[in-house]
This record gives C-alpha cells, structure tokens and sequence, in this order.
C-alpha cells in the first residue's frame, strides 16, 4: 500500500483543458464511457490511506475527463449508502468482508448499471473480478503483502491469507494488466506472485502541486506520517529517535495520523519520558500538512511493506529529504543519495538519522536532488497511464462487453 496520512481526501491536482481532450479522447478511441471501481474502503473510512488517495485521486481525473466512474465500497462510519464525491459516484454496501461477494454479485447482475470496464483495487484480498466478468479491466495491486500478514492477523488467518495473495488468487490473473506503483514493486510481484513481467505495468502516483519548499524549522525535527498501524512500526521510529536525541539539542519528532495503534504509542511515549519531543499529532489539514514537510530536516518512514512512499514524495516536492527502510516502494519513492537515504537495518536507520541531522551540507545537497526527483511525478501522468492501461485491456480483440 500506499503510506497514508491524515484524515484521507483526494488531493487538489485538477487537469488542464487540453489533458481533458487527451484522457477523453482515448477513453472514447477504446469505447470506454463508464468504469466501475471495486474497492475495499472509500476516503470516507476512518481508515482511509495512500490506497484510497490513489484510486480516489484517478477517478477524480477521469471524470473530469467525461468518464462517468462509480465506485463500489464497503460501508464508512457516518457516510451515506450512496454520494458524489468530485464528479463520480460513490456506492457504500456491505461490511469489511461482506464487500467482496456482495460486491461482485452487483456488479454480475447490474445493480450499479452498465459499464464499459472495471478497475478492480486488490488490497490484500481480492475481488476475483476475472472469475465472473470478461468485461475489459486492470487491477490495481500495490505491493505484496508478505510480510504485513501476521502484523493484522491472528495465525491461522495471517496463513490463510498468504495462501489466498500468492497461490489461490494469482492463477484467475494470468490474463489480466497488472498495475502497480514502482519498479520494485513489481519486481515482487513477478518474482513472489508468479505474475508475467510484461503483464505488470508500472505507473506512479503523483505529487499534488500544493506541496512546495517553505521555511525550515530553527531546531531539528523529524516529521513521520501514516495510519497508525503495526506494519508502519512506529514504535520503532519513536525508539530510534529517542537513541539519537541527547545529540541533537531540541529535537522533535511529530508523527501524523490515526489509528489503532495510537493508545499503544502514547504509552511507549510516556515510558521513555518522550512526552516532550515525541508527538503524536493526529489529523491535519492540507496547510498543516504542507508546513510540516517544509519545516521538518528529515521526513522518516520505518514502514516495513509498501508499495510506495507518498509521504516520501510529497515532503520531496517541500525540500525534505527522507530516511526510510530499504524496501520494495521505497526504493522507487526516494531516489537513495540523491533525494534521501535508505537504511537496510535498524542499525543503519539510526545511523542515517543522526548523520543527516548532523550534516547541514548533506541535508541541503539531499535536499535539492530531492525537488528535482519529486518533479518527475503528477497525477496527470498517472491518471493516463492507468487509462492507457485499460484501453489497452479494452482493444484486446478477445474480450467481449458481456
């Protein structure tokens, strides 16, 4: 997945007039006027992340490109059943684990209208969307799940859903376009999953314009975001922090976001006598967002599976360089010596912390190679290439429209 932040919503990237006719225009060379996406969560959960943003952030574009889009998603605390959410659709039925047949059923037997193609978004479980339909369609699978399984689940479960991500699942998608976020993302997918690698595109998220350089903060600090889960290991941020501390006068450390693991962060919080430098800030807006990258010297993530690293690249886009675990995602998210450093082991983490913080010159030199990587990325050129991905889908002159 994705790294999460605050409360989630789409960002504020909207498409030039002539991107509209060149999305438009495609969709229609491959008879494409609606698409339903199928999808665990919407960005109304309170546990909404990167995923959500992604596959909220595209259908945002292709409807301003004329694409009608409905999304099919499991219920949200305090959300209608039904809304329109920037120009698309919005379908809430079903619980966490409900959504998955009863959302194939609908889409089987028409509830939610006809379409042209699917995007199916395969979070850990998936949809098995080739089993029941031979409409065109591309899956959205950012990262494999390996090593998150038994973080989220008890045993037996963690077991069964290995099984289901990397032997019962994958045979249903040897025909169906793969898309996934970063290079070695896919190489994953391919080496653990068994998938073909010219069946795997990539196309990487974007980067919302409003992320730009502003003042840094006058002390050292550390800025971290996510949904406060296990496989974030924020624990271990916290604790790495506190090793380096005493050599950097009034360093803080702020960590962004909710979840369930927020009760037992403030209780490691207080064990370390932390609870003034080491905060848990919870929800933010977009501006406090953005002032926090600015202000921070280093934006960290300890994450141990992802399939990219958005918070990575946003604070890139503000000047601010990260340090993060050497994985899958990562590798792609931070350009490693040029925008940030990854650390391979805990040890590593450590030390690359306290050298950045230690190093002004570093920090401005990663600093720039940091603009400069984080430029590359626009929700522009992900929402195409996730279209052109479909429409290659849609040309295949197998498939039928039934």
């Amino acid at each position: 997945m994705l790294t999460p932040r605050r409360r989630a919503h789409a960002p504020a990237a909207t498409l030039a007039p002539e991107e509209i006719t060149k999305l438009g225009d495609l969709a229609a060379s491959a008879g494409i006027r609606r698409v339903h996406f199928l999808a665990w969560r919407d960005l109304a959960d309170v546990e909404a992340g990167g995923s959500e943003i992604h596959a909220a952030m595209i259908a945002k574009l292709w409807a301003q490109a004329g694409i009608e889009v409905t999304m099919r998603t499991s219920w949200a605390q305090g959300a209608p059943n039904e809304a329109v959410r920037d120009g698309y659709r919005v379908v809430r039925r079903a619980g966490r684990y409900m959504v998955f047949p009863r959302a194939a059923a609908a889409e089987a037997t028409g509830r939610h209208g006809a379409c042209d193609a699917i995007v199916e978004i395969w979070n850990g479980v998936p949809f098995l969307t080739p089993a029941w339909t031979r409409r065109p369609r591309i899956v959205f699978l950012h990262h494999h799940h390996d090593k998150m399984w038994p973080l989220v689940l008890g045993p037996k479960l963690a077991r069964l859903g290995a099984a289901v991500e990397t032997r019962v699942a994958p045979p249903f998608y040897r025909g169906t376009p793969i898309v996934t976020l970063s290079n070695s993302s896919k190489f994953e997918l391919v080496r653990h999953l068994g998938f073909d690698d010219d069946q795997v595109k990539v196309v990487p998220p974007g980067v919302d314009p409003r992320f730009v350089p502003g003042p840094k903060s006058a002390t050292p600090l550390i800025v971290a975001v996510g949904r406060l889960m296990t496989s974030k290991r924020f624990e271990l941020l916290i604790r790495f922090a506190d090793r380096i501390k005493d050599h950097h006068p009034g360093l803080q450390l702020r960590i962004v976001g909710e979840g369930y693991e927020q009760d037992n962060l403030r209780s490691l919080i207080r064990n370390l006598d932390a609870e003034d430098w080491a905060h848990l800030v919870g929800s933010v807006s977009d501006d406090e967002l953005t002032e926090l990258y600015q202000q921070a010297w280093i934006v960290a993530s300890s994450s141990i599976s992802e399939g990219w690293g958005m918070s990575l690249t946003e604070a890139a886009a503000c000047g601010t360089p990260a340090v993060a675990t050497d994985i899958a995602g990562h590798r792609d998210s931070v350009a490693d010596g040029v925008s940030g450093l990854l650390a391979a082991s805990d040890e590593d983490f450590i030390n690359n912390l306290d050298r950045l913080l230690s190093d002004a010159s570093l920090r401005s030199e990663l600093s720039e190679g940091a603009l400069r990587h984080a430029a590359r990325f626009t929700w522009a050129a992900t929402a195409r290439g996730a279209l052109e991905c479909l429409v290659e889908d849609a040309r295949r002159p197998r498939r039928s429209k039934a």
